[in-house]
């Protein structure tokens, strides 16, 4: 019988999970070159005061393009899943 996931291995997978997603967001933006907006008829005007500008919103240095960081943050999840694996994989 299966011991149930330690809160190391839950936590691991949880940061990888948001790495993944998170670096999966930033490469489809850099992809498409428009912001990812949704469209509603009665939450438009609301939803359009939160557009932004490709170049607006940077966090990080402007020598890594967001396409470049959606991918680091994709490897990134993918090795904190295999890490989670691992672990949970050591513990039974």
């Amino acid at each position: 019988m299966s011991r149930p996931a330690s809160r190391c291995t839950t936590a691991l997978y949880a940061v990888s999970a948001t790495c993944a997603v998170i670096g999966a967001l930033l490469w489809i933006r850099s992809r498409t070159g428009t912001p990812l907006t949704l469209s509603s008829s009665s939450y438009g005007s609301y939803l359009a005061a939160d557009s932004y500008s490709p170049s607006a919103w940077r966090v990080w240095s402007p020598a890594v393009s967001e396409g470049r960081l959606g991918l680091y943050l994709l490897a990134a999840g993918l090795v904190l899943a295999v890490v989670a694996r691992l672990f949970s994989a050591r513990r039974d």
